[in-house]
């Protein structure tokens, strides 16, 4: 591996430290909870926090999204410092925590420290191997573009060559969205951002800084339950992921010689991959069931592998950025 990868993605988002455990149907209903939903939590969901915490299973995970993504896409380059991470944490203990697991996997960690806020939470309710997920930002929410702008943390994104963040980021710092994804496209790099949940266009402010960025997506990642939820927002009368992401992907770009390219996941179904005009479908490889622990990161994890190779791979072709390595025909 070459040290040439040092610092060559970065990654922008909401750090949220995980609290996982399973779950009965009995405290989905309580709190209102769906399986394989995403949701930012309400007052009604803080004592949901401490109920996890206390159950014998929990676990505690340096998560949110991006985070996630960040990391496995730093465990596939094996280079320290292969990439970089900004976020907003509270001055405790989680944030310590957090900060401690990420640098140990070898991600350049540059958060923010907010000292009157506590670092972000996200409850992990599994039942089934599915799961629930229920964030309460904290100091995630607290993040400024201002901590971005500083010299040595906006050396970090005119170092990259991939930036990368998850819809989820929408809802913290549109500034800091646009300004990336802006860099992206003046300086002839890739941006790359996740649908994330359904409620990213279900609200339609933040819906209106999706679209505002979408001009600059190189790469758009998403399942089929966010693209049929775009869908639904575009007043498209269709279902059919592989429609949608056709569609999304032929959407005005600021950049036209390099297209948009747009992979959905379906779970055990073949992945969607909207690329030059065309769709073509990815099987995926059943893993057998007795093997599944949960879901909780697994999208994260996909995404995070397909940047590793974005990232790995030297040779592009002329008409779209796309790595051999990674070339869908």
């Amino acid at each position: 591996m070459s040290s040439g990868l040092v610092g060559s993605l970065v990654g922008m988002g909401n750090p949220l430290l995980d609290i996982s455990a399973k779950v009965d149907q009995a405290f989905l209903d309580k709190y209102g909870l769906k399986m394989a939903d995403q949701i930012l939590a309400e007052e009604k969901h803080q004592p949901l926090y401490k109920e996890l915490s206390a159950k014998p299973d929990v676990e505690y995970i340096a998560g949110g999204a991006t985070q996630n993504s960040i990391r496995i896409a730093q465990w596939m380059l094996q280079v320290p410092g292969a990439t970089s991470y900004l976020g907003c944490v509270g001055e405790d203990e989680y944030g310590r925590r957090m900060r401690d697991t990420a640098t140990k996997d070898g991600v350049n960690v540059q958060y923010m420290v907010d000292n009157s806020t506590p670092t972000g939470t996200c409850g992990v309710a599994i039942m089934g191997g599915e799961r629930s997920l229920i964030a309460n930002l904290a100091a995630a929410n607290n993040y400024k573009v201002d901590h971005l702008k500083q010299p040595e943390n906006f050396a970090l994104v005119e170092r990259a060559r991939v930036l990368y963040s998850a819809g989820f980021f929408i809802t913290v710092s549109p500034e800091s969205i646009l300004l990336a994804a802006k860099h992206a496209c003046e300086h002839g790099k890739m941006y790359c951002m996740n649908l994330s949940a359904p409620f990213i266009m279900e609200v339609p402010p933040f819906k209106k800084t999706l679209m505002d960025a979408m001009p600059y997506i190189d790469f758009l990642f998403g399942n089929e339950t966010e693209a049929r939820t775009f869908s639904k927002s575009e007043g498209w009368e269709t279902d059919d992921v592989a429609e949608i992401a056709l569609r999304i992907s032929r959407m005005p770009k600021q950049n036209g010689s390099r297209p948009r390219n747009v992979v959905f996941t379906q779970g055990k179904d073949p992945t969607v991959v909207a690329h030059l005009g065309k769709v073509t479908l990815h099987p995926v490889i059943l893993l057998p069931k007795e093997k599944l622990v949960d879901t909780n990161g697994a999208g994260d994890a996909f995404v995070g592998g397909f940047l590793s190779q974005l990232i790995h791979s030297s040779q592009v072709f002329k008409f779209g950025w796309l790595p051999r390595r990674v070339a869908l025909n």
